[in-house]
């Protein structure tokens, strides 16, 4: 949507619906939807998605920002405003994750400033099935395989078998 002059998508739940609908009548695998923290009303969208034939639910996408240059004094973007990811997005995704899990019956893979084995934790405690990593990666490409190891080791000393232990208990 940035080479289309930043084409706001995704972002009104009747929109979404009629994708999701459309999509699925010639889809012939399941369907999962990454969601926009920028719609009008995060569960509405997550709500309309699943009505529409939605398999899964992905969320957070980047939140929509900007950057000046004082020196310049011009925006760092060339497109004006981008995409925000990282750490400082995983409080407010973390809170648009639970309030989708509590709301919805399909699974939801929570992401949004995922760096450590304990922000996935707090993704699958809020309900998140599963969770995806992004920026982290550009930083540290191991930051996966730490997350698993974390992961595992935490399972361990809590004496847990399965994730779905702990999975939605907030």
């Amino acid at each position: 949507n940035v080479k289309n002059g930043g084409m706001a998508f995704g972002i009104k739940s009747e929109v979404a619906f009629n994708v999701v609908k459309e999509v699925k009548k010639v889809c012939k695998k399941p369907l999962m939807v990454k969601l926009s923290p920028n719609a009008e009303d995060i569960v509405d969208m997550a709500l309309k998605c699943e009505e529409a034939g939605a398999d899964c639910l992905s969320l957070v996408n980047t939140f929509k920002a900007m950057a000046i240059d004082i020196k310049r004094k011009a925006p760092v973007f060339q497109n004006i405003t981008a995409g925000l990811s990282g750490p400082c997005i995983k409080p407010i995704a973390l809170r648009m994750v639970y309030e989708v899990c509590k709301s919805v019956h399909i699974p939801v893979i929570g992401m949004g400033g995922i760096d450590t084995y304990e922000d996935a934790l707090e993704f699958i405690m809020a309900g998140a099935y599963a969770v995806q990593v992004g920026s982290s990666n550009f930083k540290n490409p191991y930051t996966c395989k730490e997350i698993v190891e974390g992961l595992q080791a935490y399972m361990e000393r809590e004496g847990l078998n399965d994730l779905s232990e702990i999975r939605g208990i907030i």
